[in-house]
């Protein structure tokens, strides 16, 4: 039971059988056959399944909390109890809207499986926390992509692309986005932030040189701003997504979309602990099951 649940995990870390054979050194029929088993031994379905794609279900997802809590305690045989251990602490970075939406979760699961351990949550712009968890000063940080490329010994895992839309006051009759990027008062996403760049580029690309009202980092109070008829602007929406607040609506851009790249970066594994490497781990599993069409980390 224990390899076939360590199979379980190595499935929904690297997102498909076939790459979790190749990673754990199997041929994919004998990972397919290890989940099978598993399932049949507890007499439930963990994949939804479809042609060559299997997702972890909510049973699946429940039962790989567990597993990660069976393997830790198997590995854990024979060690001093946990009350016997001084505390240890995970340090991570999250920009606000992964704070609100992927991290409460991902914590819960981490907290259950490992109770001596205590979380440290630090908010800041990407360029901050990526500069941090290259220095070592936090264990790993969920932010946006930048647009150059990271340092050698640091391992970027995609969780969402959050398209770009024009937020309008709710009561805005055009819907020519372009129109009223350039006629409206414009509200724009700060600047020395990586999602405020974007922003910039895409500007510049098409030409626009909008009524700029005020500039901010924040996006709950650029929304704000926004519901108050103060202007128009380009936010991401962000993932989870399933409304717009009372008081605006989004725009899609067309053929113009442009994205904003979530993701985790870290140490490589060989400098990460294991509670840290689940950590982690669980927050990719979660944005698999908020953005299902997100790729796995190669």
């Amino acid at each position: 039971m224990i390899r076939e649940l360590k199979t379980l995990i190595a499935v929904s870390r690297d997102g498909t059988f076939a790459a979790a054979a190749h990673k754990i050194g199997l041929t994919q029929a004998a990972v397919s056959a290890q989940i099978a088993r598993l399932e049949s031994e507890l007499g439930l379905e963990l994949f939804d399944r479809s042609g060559r794609s299997a997702q972890l279900n909510a049973v699946g997802y429940q039962t790989l909390q567990q597993a990660h809590e069976l393997i830790r305690m198997y590995n854990n045989l024979g060690s001093p109890a946990p009350e016997t251990q001084a505390p240890q602490r995970v340090t991570m970075g999250a920009i606000a809207s992964i704070q609100r939406m992927l991290l409460p979760s991902a914590l819960a699961s981490f907290h259950h499986q490992w109770p001596n351990f205590r979380s440290r949550i630090l908010p800041g712009l990407s360029m901050e926390l990526l500069d941090q968890v290259d220095a070592g000063e936090i264990d790993l940080a969920v932010i946006i992509q930048p647009a150059f490329s990271l340092q050698s010994d640091l391992k970027w895992v995609p969780l969402a692309k959050e398209p770009y839309r024009l937020l309008v006051p709710e009561n805005t009759p055009n819907d020519d986005w372009a129109e009223l990027i350039t006629s409206q008062a414009f509200i724009r996403y700060d600047r020395t932030s990586f999602g405020g760049r974007q922003v910039d580029r895409f500007l510049r690309k098409m030409h626009f040189t909008p009524r700029e009202v005020s500039e901010l980092d924040e996006l709950d109070a650029i929304v704000k701003l926004v519901a108050n008829g103060v202007g128009v602007a380009l936010v991401p929406e962000t993932l989870g997504h399933v409304a717009w607040p009372q008081g605006v609506r989004g725009l899609d851009l067309g053929e113009h979309t442009f994205y904003r790249n979530i993701g985790l970066v870290h140490h490589h594994n060989r400098n990460m602990n294991e509670p840290v490497m689940i950590l982690a781990e669980q927050i990719e599993a979660l944005a698999r099951q908020i953005a299902p069409g997100t790729s796995p980390a190669a």
